[in-house]
């Protein structure tokens, strides 16, 4: 009897002991239950971060472009590069990148389609190269680092700018015939262009006499002024014009003008010898073959107005036209003559 009385409270508190330990174990299942398939369930959690509007999508890559390989020939050395980083190095170089964007999509597809003109054709280069950046005698080039230099605090926005024409525009050419033109392109005019056979040997159908709204008031240097003195004049007729005779005074030097039908110098006489108006700017240094010319004060004074061949697209042209809110495609069709703008893949 002692024995039991002894060991029952001994088994009294290992039951007790039993109790709190399963309680102990239980009880946060119990708590955790309700919420088990929250926790432990299959749904996907809910994020909760702040979500943005999709972007638009990026403007095309200029995947036509890059497409093609170009040999580029600057001085000495030989660059390659595909077409798409070319002619945004053209476009840097040939137009303002103040310009509206409109007017910088011209300049971008006219120069793209020179110089298909000049692959098809041969260019000048033979195996050396495709295209040089002479301007005199294919396109003017700049690069980036050079551009963003000249640029200054511009140079962000403006890098983007000509890019996005050249993107923007990406394989479009301006065709006759289904073919490249001859897509050439000046400064600006004296509200007109010139037809291509008033410059040039041969007269081409798309690149005719058309209005171009030129502001002259806002174009740098639109309205120039040289002078010679009567040595210097003689010298530079002579070495152009050998046969003119040039032993009068300097006012019989140049005599019968003939003008074009945008008012440029078409023809005039140089002592006797009958030469073109672009001979003539180019043997003076004259910023156009649009010039009239007087004597003062024991000088030779010419007056010129534009700056250029006056040949097809007129950049500042270009410019007013974008600025009035024509896009490029009315521009190049405006200053090339029966031509469309598409893609080109010749």
């Amino acid at each position: 009897m002692r024995q039991n009385k002894r060991t029952s409270p001994v088994s009294q508190s290992i039951a007790v002991s039993v109790l709190l330990l399963a309680a102990l174990f239980l009880l946060p299942l119990a708590v955790v239950a309700p919420f088990r398939p929250a926790l432990f369930g299959r749904e996907e959690p809910v994020d909760e971060t702040e979500r943005e509007e999709p972007s638009p999508p990026p403007v095309s890559g200029g995947d036509l472009d890059a497409a093609r390989p170009l040999r580029v020939l600057d001085g000495e050395e030989v660059l390659e590069m595909d077409l798409g980083t070319y002619l945004v190095g053209v476009v840097r170089a040939e137009m303002p990148a103040s310009f509206e964007l409109e007017a910088l999509k011209a300049q971008a597809v006219a120069a793209r389609t020179y110089t298909l003109y000049k692959l098809q054709s041969g260019g000048n280069h033979g195996e050396a190269a495709d295209v040089c950046t002479d301007h005199t005698c294919c396109q003017a080039y700049t690069g980036e680092e050079r551009a963003r230099a000249n640029w200054g605090e511009n140079a962000a926005a403006y890098e983007a700018k000509v890019e996005a024409a050249v993107r923007s525009t990406d394989g479009e050419a301006i065709l006759y015939g289904g073919v490249p033109i001859l897509a050439v392109f000046h400064s600006s005019s004296a509200g007109l262009t010139r037809a291509a056979g008033e410059v040039w040997v041969n007269d081409l159908p798309y690149l005719q006499a058309v209005s171009s709204p030129e502001p002259g008031e806002r174009i740098p240097n639109y309205y120039s002024r040289v002078e010679f003195t009567a040595e210097e004049l003689k010298a530079r007729l002579q070495a152009a014009f050998p046969g003119a005779d040039l032993s009068g005074g300097m006012e019989s030097w140049l005599k019968d003008p003939a003008a074009d039908s945008a008012g440029s110098v078409a023809a005039v006489s140089v002592g006797g010898v009958r030469a073109k108006g672009t001979q003539v700017r180019a043997a003076l240094e004259l910023r156009s073959a649009c010039f009239t010319w007087e004597a003062q004060e024991g000088k030779m004074v010419f007056f010129v107005t534009g700056y250029g061949h006056g040949v097809g697209l007129s950049q500042y042209g270009a410019a007013a036209m974008a600025a009035a809110g024509a896009d490029y495609r009315e521009i190049l069709t405006h200053y090339y003559t029966g031509v469309t703008v598409e893609p080109y893949g010749g």
